[in-house]
């Protein structure tokens, strides 16, 4: 996809991994709206970034607000990138616990509705914007990309509801990707393993060594950058559409 006159919405666009995309993708020409639940982080970073950035805050589960991030994003260009990065987990909990405690179901809830629910919402609404424009020359009008985890496909014990609701997220790019054919609308997602945002290069050098251990080559975390890079190579690459793509130096999560 030729980039000119374009622009893109980040959701969790001021965390760590959101935040180094953002900055990739406005150093290539684009205009990026910086999506995030921390409105103050959000308009911080653009206004960092200057005329080429908007900070919108609140959640991707609000029709609302999403309507305004993609308000903002059509003043920047033509919104033709989306690249779900929010999500998170709420605790650990194992479906069974000590005692015989069952699995917090709210917390389940909770967890699904930050990763899965609030990917599905941003893209079903920013696609739908999408699909009213002019396409390219390859019949071409957007490009999404979601951020899943390896968890979604090897979850350890007490990741339950973070593992599912990452793999949902890798259970939507191929229908997605079908879905959205039509409108020329392609779908990737990423799955990436151990990264080294600032929270965790901000944990304790034995934390860091145990969470590094199991990583074959380059045996440290990934950089943030490395994750904005592949971003980019979905956009740019049109014969990319309804893969996931692991991004753990070779990784595989042990069981715990």
């Amino acid at each position: 996809m030729e980039l000119e006159g374009r622009s893109a919405i980040v959701t969790g666009g001021a965390g760590g991994l959101g935040s180094a995309t953002v900055r990739h993708l406005v150093s290539l020409g684009l205009g990026v709206v910086v999506f995030d639940w921390a409105a103050d982080r959000a308009e911080a970073l653009a206004k960092e970034l200057g005329p080429k950035a908007i900070g919108v805050g609140g959640d991707a589960n609000d029709d609302d607000v999403v309507a305004a991030a993609i308000a903002a994003a059509e003043e920047l260009g033509s919104l033709s990138i989306v690249v779900n990065v929010a999500g998170g987990g709420t605790g650990a909990w194992r479906t069974v616990g000590r005692g015989g405690v069952p699995h917090d179901k709210q917390g389940f809830l909770d967890t699904m509705a930050m990763n899965a629910f609030g990917t599905f919402n941003v893209t079903r609404l920013a696609a739908s914007a999408m699909s009213t424009h002019e396409p390219d020359d390859g019949g071409q009008r957007g490009v999404i990309v979601n951020t899943a985890s390896i968890a979604g496909l090897e979850g350890q014990t007490g990741q339950l509801a973070y593992a599912a609701a990452k793999a949902a997220i890798l259970g939507m790019t191929l229908p997605m990707a079908r879905d959205m054919a039509p409108i020329g609308v392609r779908v990737c997602a990423i799955a990436p393993g151990t990264m080294g945002t600032p929270m965790m290069e901000g944990a304790p050098e034995e934390m860091k060594a145990e969470l590094t251990k199991n990583i074959i080559f380059p045996k440290r975390m990934g950089k943030p950058s490395e994750f904005a890079y592949l971003v980019e190579s979905i956009v740019r690459n049109d014969y990319l559409n309804g893969e996931n793509i692991r991004l753990d130096g070779a990784l595989r999560f042990p069981p715990k």
